[in-house]
């Protein structure tokens, strides 16, 4: 595990601090600006649209700059887009706040392939504890995005605003780590243009079933995840509380990937999968049960426990689904997936949490999770019958 990999790391607990920072906020302080109250998570939801429709893009200053560089791109974006937030926040305006997240989405589709730039800097053998690895650097996010977002709420005069501020921050001390990585050269021009189309890739069973999962285990997440720091202040929770809860939350979705790798390299990923949907369906269950803090702590450190397996298998299932020369495109597919799936979320979540509240919006995430469980078996009982040796 070299140096670069670590650095690498680290800049996905910047990112995930930007991420849950974002979540904690963006909801709240839409709910304060926004014209009517079930519009209050269509910030988050800009976040996932700007990242859904930024994905191509990526994927071609990939392509032609490399990944450092098309990094350090997403990530001056990100600090523009911090800035833009802080000022919607004190002007008052909502819709500038939604732009500034569609934008900020750029960033989101970027380093949402740093789990896919960390099986290039080790040896084939150790592709699945170094996707684990980089996405146990979440970790930093569940400690300091929680305290960010409550430590600087009244830093400024209009709340929230210093949050934004601090984000900035964030992206700067990131910029820093980024220029300190070295990643393989790029795959030449020839052998981009020589790989299968994608519509040849987006055919394989394991393809489909990784897309599948990484994309409705991320819904699920995000469906409650999003809500819940207005379903607690609904029910009278301080945002203490609700940073409490979500400093758990991403605990139980980056602590496990110091681990979820050798046991993925032990079991199988579609093993380690199906156990994530059985604690999904733990989360919802306690969810379900009640609305004290201890319920939603409870509730949403198991939902980050059941998207840290499903996610890191669903990304270990798709490096055997392309080659080298075609990872662009099919990394920009499956982003395309989970960014779009995400944006669906977060504009149910906060629709559905203020008009018909928490108890349904578990309730409809039952359906998500049934789908993706027949997916897993489905690719389960195809490959019990596939000859030894035969491809998946």
């Amino acid at each position: 595990m070299n140096r670069s990999l670590w650095l690498l790391a680290a800049c996905q607990g910047l990112y995930l601090t930007n991420n849950v920072t974002f979540i904690a906020i963006n909801g709240l302080v839409g709910l304060a600006l926004a014209p009517v109250g079930w519009l209050a998570t269509l910030p988050v939801m800009g976040y996932v649209v700007g990242g859904a429709l930024s994905t191509g893009l990526v994927a071609r200053t990939q392509q032609h700059w490399g990944r450092q560089a098309s990094f350090q791109a997403g990530l001056l974006v990100a600090l523009l887009a911090a800035l833009l937030c802080a000022w919607a926040a004190f002007s008052r305006d909502f819709w500038l706040l939604c732009a500034a997240t569609v934008v900020a989405g750029y960033y989101n589709a970027n380093a949402g392939l740093y789990r896919f730039a960390a099986a290039e800097l080790v040896d084939a053998p150790a592709r699945e504890k170094a996707v684990s690895l980089v996405m146990a650097g979440g970790l930093l996010g569940a400690v300091v995005g929680p305290n960010l977002a409550a430590r600087t709420r009244d830093l400024l005069p209009v709340p929230f605003a210093g949050a934004y501020l601090a984000l900035a921050g964030v992206a700067l001390l990131s910029m820093a780590l980024m220029a300190r990585l070295r990643f393989p050269p790029a795959p030449a021009r020839a052998s981009v243009a020589a790989g299968r189309p994608l519509s040849e890739l987006m055919r394989q069973p394991a393809f489909i079933v990784a897309a599948a999962a990484g994309a409705l285990s991320y819904g699920v997440m995000n469906l409650l995840m999003a809500a819940t720091p207005i379903a607690m202040q609904q029910c009278g929770l301080p945002f203490g509380d609700a940073a409490l809860v979500l400093q758990w939350h991403v605990i139980g979705m980056f602590a496990p990937g110091f681990f979820t790798g050798s046991l993925i390299k032990h079991f199988g990923a579609l093993p380690v999968m199906g156990a994530g949907v059985l604690l999904n369906l733990a989360c919802i269950a306690v969810a379900l049960s009640g609305v004290d803090l201890h319920q939603f702590l409870v509730a949403l450190f198991l939902l980050g426990v059941g998207w840290n397996f499903l996610f890191t298998g669903s990304t270990t299932l798709s490096l055997s689904t392309y080659r080298p020369e075609e990872r662009d495109k099919a990394q920009g597919a499956l982003n395309f997936f989970v960014m779009a799936t995400l944006a669906l979320s977060s504009l149910a979540s906060g629709v559905l949490v203020t008009t018909s509240g928490w108890a349904l919006l578990n309730w409809g995430s039952l359906l998500p999770l049934a789908l993706t469980a027949a997916a897993l078996a489905w690719l389960a009982l195809r490959e019990r019958r596939a000859p030894a040796g035969g491809a998946a």
